[in-house]
């Protein structure tokens, strides 16, 4: 069997969902759609997709096993009819609280449990040194292009103290790395009555033995205040990197957005961050062709790109999603200029991003060995995130001893792009023997 988990969130993500359940299909394997696009279309999807022997949304993954055994057996799901999840927004907070997590032979635990005293309900599918974090569930903010507080419901923050247990079992299989994920991490706290949470819970995280380096991301630039940012900046073991949601800086087009912000804001933060951290990491993403951009809108983004330094810059072409504000907005751009300005900024994003890394060459890096694959070593520095901001390849001296997980102090010898290419200067802490096979 196949279990793929799909995403909802914008046209191409889908389309590489439905390939991707098409390609397992292929293999002979019974095909089981799950996640976001599962969720948000469930019956629509089952019945264009013949190929998947189930469509299983949010609810049916209390049951996953019993699911996917039936699916086994034979069985045949009936994919749910999807709705706005935030109409069941008062029973979120009661799933949350009812939530208890239980060690076998024990009673249920409590807040006042020690966290290394709690089950973790989690596998995990590899054994690399970096594992995400799911900080909470859902989305509270009402941007007008984006449709996940529809299928997600609403902003549910997980308990500080699960965390920190799923972080310690993490450490002890041999995770070096933490990234914390959610829809947007500045909001987490707030419906526990502490907004400030975030910012108490990294350093916690940070302490746990075996974790080198906690890496925050989707932090929402209006929510990120002044004691994030210097948490961030001066935590030991907490990356100094920022994942800032900018999504645009023209101000009309952020108030289409339902956003706030502005060029000079967003400078403004950045420049706070590297006031504290110069040689802080930053990246973010942006939406060109949103309906009533204009030529002036388009100007005012690259202003803020060639000023804002940022190390990495995704771009999204703008597309119609189902049941978003946007979607009814009038002032729509036409497609090909929409391609036009795509191209315009993505070309401008990859000369901007290899320039910030080159103005990092000489400088020193600390390294989190990744993988080592035919005498290449491969990892990355602290403003590189896993899999989306680039790698540094680490080249000359004692290569031979270093093993994945290993974090390694690295002077910045060339860049290839966002790439980096350093030689080590020393070990700063090197991965444990049990977690270096």
């Amino acid at each position: 069997m196949v279990l793929v988990n799909t995403c909802g969130f914008v046209e191409k993500a889908k389309q590489d969902s439905i390939e991707t359940l098409l390609a397992a299909a292929d293999t002979g394997a019974k095909v089981v759609a799950a996640g976001c696009m599962a969720e948000r279309y469930g019956k629509e999807l089952a019945e264009s997709l013949p190929e998947a022997q189930a469509v299983l949304g949010f609810d049916d993954y209390a049951d996953i096993a019993s699911r996917l055994d039936g699916v086994l057996a034979g069985e045949r799901f009936d994919a749910h009819t999807p709705r706005d999840r935030r109409e069941l927004l008062p029973i979120t907070p009661v799933q949350r609280q009812a939530a208890k997590v239980v060690i076998p032979g024990h009673a249920t635990v409590d807040e006042h449990t020690p966290a290394h005293l709690r089950k973790v309900l989690r596998h995990r599918l590899e054994s690399g040194p970096v594992a995400s974090l799911k900080l909470a569930s859902g989305c509270d903010r009402r941007c007008s292009f984006c449709a996940i507080p529809a299928f997600r419901g609403a902003f549910v923050s997980r308990d500080p103290q699960e965390l920190l247990a799923e972080a310690e079992w993490l450490a002890r299989t041999g995770v070096r790395e933490l990234v914390l994920v959610s829809e947007n991490s500045t909001s987490y706290g707030k419906d526990l009555g502490d907004p400030r949470l975030l910012e108490k819970l990294l350093p916690q995280l940070a302490a746990v033995d075996g974790i080198v380096r906690v890496r925050a991301s989707y932090l929402q630039p209006a929510e990120t205040r002044p004691g994030l940012v210097e948490v961030i900046a001066n935590t030991p073991g907490v990356a100094a990197y920022y994942d800032l949601s900018f999504q645009h800086s023209s101000e009309p087009v952020l108030r289409r957005m339902r956003r706030f912000g502005s060029t000079e804001r967003f400078l403004d933060l950045l420049d706070s961050a590297r006031a504290l951290a110069p040689a802080a990491g930053a990246r973010s993403n942006f939406i060109v062709g949103f309906p009533g951009e204009t030529r002036e809108d388009v100007d005012e983004l690259v202003r803020f790109l060639s000023e804002a330094r940022l190390d990495a810059i995704g771009v999204f072409d703008y597309s119609d999603e189902d049941g978003t504000e946007a979607a009814g907005l009038t002032g729509k751009v036409r497609e090909d200029t929409i391609k036009k300005r795509y191209d315009r900024v993505v070309s401008l994003a990859d000369e901007l991003c290899a320039q910030r890394a080159e103005e990092r060459l000489g400088s020193i890096v600390e390294v989190l060995v990744d993988s080592i694959a035919a005498g290449e070593v491969e990892g990355r520095a602290e403003h590189q995130a896993p899999e989306v901001d680039g790698s540094t390849t680490l080249v000359g001296g004692d290569l031979a001893a270093l093993r994945p997980g290993d974090l390694v102090r690295a002077r910045v010898t060339a860049t290839e792009g966002v790439d980096l290419i350093a030689e080590p200067v020393e070990m700063i802490d090197a991965a444990p023997v049990s977690s270096r096979g």
